[in-house]
């Protein structure tokens, strides 16, 4: 079997293939001056990509990212299909077309947080984006989705997997949390299955609006005195919230307050905001950030292996 990725999820793609002992492979990717994006699958690369099922690892974050994915999907999809047709009439021009074998992983899925309408005429982009994605692919694997009901009907099947069984496992070791927190009562799920994995208690944080500009945040039910707090979310992005929880966790008492998520934007300047507030920020490398410390291939290789079992692939 092959994995292959592009430009933006390459050391995913890597962790995907030890994690399954498959070999990986980078398709040529690069911008032309005017910034349009380029894709090639190198020569050697053919053969592999016809001769077994494929699995493209690739983000649709930025935009960019949706570009370069769909663009190599369509160039993995003729080579299984055999149009080879070049206008230089480099190697054979058209070869059998072998058939279906081309799965989608996808460490963070971009656009994921714009899964509702909230007001007529909007555009529900997460669905327009898996549905052009699940026209040119057998099967998505969607990494800890912010809301995968946006997700569910698609033409093709799709996995949900998730990386909090590793990221318990991280924080267990690294951090010994006495209890975990989700930043609202939203994501009390991932808090309570991070939990469950170290067998700590588990709460959120209720948000309290003051007035038009002030939010307050209060942990419900729960005595932090002495304890050490792992806040645990999807994604961080600008850790506006996180830096909130975390100034009213230590107000309440807490000794120690760390944050962890899958997914690591920390867009504006947020790595150097969070740390004035936590102790630890814990991502995984979803997403090229500094602060990559949890390994995510083993959450995809779960998902490759169960649309293997669903499309009865060998």
């Amino acid at each position: 079997m092959v994995v292959v990725s592009g430009s933006n999820a390459r050391p995913m793609a890597e962790q995907l293939a030890g994690e399954l002992g498959w070999s990986h492979h980078s398709i040529e990717t690069r911008r032309f001056p005017d910034t349009e994006g380029y894709i090639r699958i190198p020569d050697e690369l053919i053969d592999s990509i016809r001769e077994e099922p494929v699995v493209l690892v690739s983000n649709t974050f930025p935009d960019s990212g949706i570009i370069e994915t769909l663009l190599m999907l369509e160039a993995i999809n003729d080579v299984r299909k055999g149009n080879l047709a070049n206008l230089r009439e480099i190697g054979p021009q058209e070869l059998a077309d072998v058939g279906p074998g081309i799965l989608l992983a996808i460490p963070y899925f971009g656009y994921s947080r714009q899964d509702k309408r909230f007001r007529p005429g909007e555009a529900v982009s997460a669905r327009a984006i898996a549905n052009l994605l699940a026209s040119r692919c057998d099967g998505i694997i969607v990494f800890d989705l912010h809301a995968p009901k946006v997700l569910e009907g698609l033409s093709v099947p799709v996995a949900f997997t998730s990386a909090m069984p590793e990221l318990a496992k991280h924080l267990q070791k690294s951090v010994n949390p006495d209890f975990i927190l989700s930043p609202d009562k939203g994501a009390i799920e991932r808090a309570s299955q991070v939990a469950n994995e170290i067998q700590c208690q588990f709460s959120y944080l209720e948000k309290t609006r003051i007035d038009a500009h002030t939010i307050v945040h209060k942990a419900k039910d729960l005595d932090v005195e002495g304890k050490v707090v792992a806040i645990v979310d999807d994604m961080i992005a600008t850790g506006g919230t996180i830096c909130r929880a975390a100034d009213a966790l230590r107000s309440q008492g807490a000794t120690e307050v760390h944050a962890a998520c899958s997914h690591g934007l920390f867009t504006g300047g947020a790595v150097a905001r969070l740390i004035r507030y936590v102790d630890g920020v814990h991502a995984t490398s979803s997403l090229k950030n500094p602060q990559d410390v949890i390994p995510g291939g083993p959450a995809l290789a779960r998902g490759v292996n169960e649309l293997f079992e669903i499309l009865k692939w060998k």
